[in-house]
């Protein structure tokens, strides 16, 4: 490790932290992830799911792990350096994307996704801070929660941040695929046209509300698991007939309407997996990847927390009460062409440039300064009230979201201003 240069750090929280560093030997610049927890033995590092689902992915559109270091009971991932996350670039943005950049951003990550999920892995925290750019060049970064498809559930059901989240596991499904990653990718992609999120929700139960006021209410025919999830909890959708997503994205093509109406579908057997929405007719429209996707490297690096102000939030609500106000709430959404079926003091080396090698033991020791500290949003929830949240909240009209006070604070991180 002594080989690695501190430069700055990057971003920090309560599980690690994340610093910017130059390898002396051969000049590259790489971001050192610090885990703030410590690892009695080597073996319980590489059986981490992070670590495991890092080894085997190996694409140009999701981040390279290039070194696993143990020193002192501490944890360090050592990544390629990417300039921002894609939250980074859409704050530092003065206009909206054009169509052809979102095509671009997305296809990106929808490559990688469908490479994931062939792969056998999904990755549960799809959100703009762990989609991470570097001129035109967007990588999946953040597999902390990736889990194998075909691993036995029950699944963690408070995975994703809010408002990513997809139904099911808001319902807490114990059983939920790739498809959440789908989700996820729907809610992300609407968000780079309006620059705004989607789905806003200020609690568990407030984010359902978002969802159904758009989407409109799920019924026996569009989604009948949804509704015995629904009752096993005790919870009541609120009634909605849902509104058509032109009037929230009004810059986007049908086709992009179609595709993310595709992918936020109440029904996981209804979105289409990532290498199906390769094929829609959205990305067939060009294959051009403009200059402008050059970004300029943001002052913050790589990983960083984020929120939302309470100004920019209320625009964004205002805009959406709006479009809730004037929309003939009578859009439905199109059917996918195909559905899916449903040592203490040792410091140890695992060097991801060659192939299956696992242990070297000559690096030495590397200190970073205080150990402490976590990255970006809380992604994993742990003991929640949303079962009883849920049971105890019941929706009755739109007018009542109207009357309601909006927005309320984020509970767990919040969003810096963003213009809506």
């Amino acid at each position: 490790m002594e080989r690695y240069r501190l430069i700055k750090e990057l971003g920090e929280g309560a599980f690690g932290s994340v610093r910017q560093a130059i390898d002396q030997e051969s000049g590259e610049v790489v971001a050192i992830k610090q885990i703030k927890r410590e690892y009695e033995s080597w073996e319980e590092c590489l059986n981490l799911r992070e670590v495991k689902s890092l080894q085997k992915l190996n694409h140009p559109n999701i981040v390279k792990l290039k070194e696993l270091i143990r020193r002192n009971k501490i944890l360090y991932f050592v990544f390629e350096y990417m300039e921002q996350n894609l939250y980074e670039v859409i704050e530092d943005r003065k206009t909206l994307f054009s169509e052809a950049e979102v095509r671009n951003l997305c296809r990106q990550v929808f490559q990688g996704l469908a490479y994931m999920h062939k792969q056998g892995y999904f990755h549960r925290d799809l959100k703009p801070e762990n989609l991470l750019v570097t001129r035109d060049m967007v990588k999946i970064a953040d597999f902390g929660l990736a889990r194998e498809i075909n691993s036995r559930p029950p699944y963690t059901q408070y995975v994703t941040t809010r408002w990513y989240r997809a139904p099911e596991v808001m319902l807490q499904s114990d059983f939920y695929s790739s498809k959440v990653d789908m989700w996820a990718m729907g809610a992300i992609m609407a968000e780079l046209f309006t620059f705004c999120p989607l789905f806003p929700g200020t609690s568990e139960a407030n984010q359902m509300f978002r969802i159904c006021s758009v989407l409109g209410t799920p019924t026996m025919d569009s989604w009948a698991d949804g509704i015995h999830l629904a009752r096993n909890i005790h919870y009541q959708f609120p009634e909605f007939d849902g509104v058509q997503l032109s009037a929230l994205i009004p810059s986007a093509s049908e086709d992009a309407i179609n595709l993310i109406s595709m992918l936020c579908s109440w029904n996981p057997c209804n979105r289409p997996t990532a290498e199906e929405a390769l094929k829609h007719p959205f990305f067939r429209s060009s294959f051009y990847i403009p200059p402008s996707l050059r970004f300029t490297a943001s002052a913050n690096g790589a990983i960083l927390s984020a929120g939302i102000s309470g100004e920019s939030a209320q625009r964004c609500d205002r805009r959406y009460l709006e479009s809730l106000s004037n929309s003939s709430l009578d859009y439905s959404f199109p059917t996918p062409n195909k559905l899916c079926t449903c040592s203490n003091t040792t410091t140890v080396h695992c060097d991801f440039h060659r192939a299956n090698q696992d242990v070297s033991s000559s690096a030495k020791q590397f200190i970073f300064g205080p150990q402490s500290i976590n990255m970006g949003r809380t992604a994993v929830y742990g003991a929640s009230d949303t079962a009883d949240t849920l049971a105890n909240m019941t929706f009755g009209s739109r007018r009542q979201l109207v009357e309601q006070p909006r927005p309320l604070a984020l509970e767990l991180g919040v969003r810096g201003s963003r213009v809506c």
